[in-house]
Order: structure tokens, then C-alpha cells, then sequence
């Protein structure tokens, strides 16, 4: 991540149990994640590109990469927020996911933007 105060995009994350598209007896467990991207930099930033990575609750690690989220690559102007919702399938009641966003600001620098780690859980599992 750099220092440049140009280039400055917070990520933060909230995410939910799906207890009615999740199948607990058939090791599926289902989440949303709500992600809010707000450029806290200097110049206009394009979201290019994602890079997930998500853990079970067994360790065993998905790797998901692809263009844009949900179909979108959105463009911020300083002090702008983006807001989605997605979502993801565990084989286990527990995980983790993190990653970061390829970011393109106004000047065609690139950068990107960490997604710090953030529990997947369902509810009475962790105490």
C-alpha cells in the first residue's frame, strides 16, 4: 500500500450468516459480505480488478481474481463511496476471507487497495 495520500482507498467489510441458503447437514454454509471502497485519496480511483482469498474453516484456501465486482468497475472521485453486496459458500461453519482491489487512479497510477481479514461465521459457533 503506499503513503502517497494520492492514491488512499479505505475498504471495510461487514458480513452475515445465510441461514436460509445454507444446508448445514451437507457441509454448505453460506455468507454475504457487504464491502464499502471509499477513495480517501487525492485523485479520481478506478477499481480494475479483485483478488480474494478464502479460508475454510478447515484451511483449506480459494483463490478468486476477476475483473470489476459484481459485474462493475466503478470510477470514485475523491471522497466518494461504493457500496455491494456479495457472497460466498463454505464447507465449514467458520472462515476467513481478505485480499485487496487493483485500483487505477486519475493519473493511470496503479495501485491497490488491501481488504483486511474478516470472519465468515455462523452464529452460536464461535463463544
Amino acid at each position: 500500500m503506499s503513503n502517497d495520500p494520492r492514491y488512499h482507498v479505505d475498504v471495510t467489510v461487514v458480513s452475515r450468516y445465510l441461514a436460509e441458503q445454507s444446508e448445514p447437514d451437507d457441509n454448505r454454509f453460506a455468507f454475504a459480505y457487504t464491502v464499502t471502497i471509499r477513495n480517501l485519496g487525492l485523485l479520481p480511483a478506478q477499481l480494475l480488478s479483485r483478488h480474494w482469498i478464502i479460508t475454510d474453516g478447515n484451511g483449506k484456501v480459494q483463490e478468486v481474481r476477476g475483473a470489476g465486482v459484481i459485474g462493475e468497475q466503478p470510477l470514485l472521485q475523491p471522497g466518494q463511496s461504493h457500496t455491494y453486496t456479495s457472497g460466498t459458500l463454505l464447507d465449514t461453519p467458520v472462515g476467513s476471507m481478505h485480499g485487496s482491489y487493483r485500483m487505477q487512479a486519475g493519473d493511470e497510477h496503479g495501485f491497490d487497495a488491501p481488504i483486511a481479514p474478516f470472519r465468515l461465521a455462523k452464529p452460536g459457533v464461535l463463544n
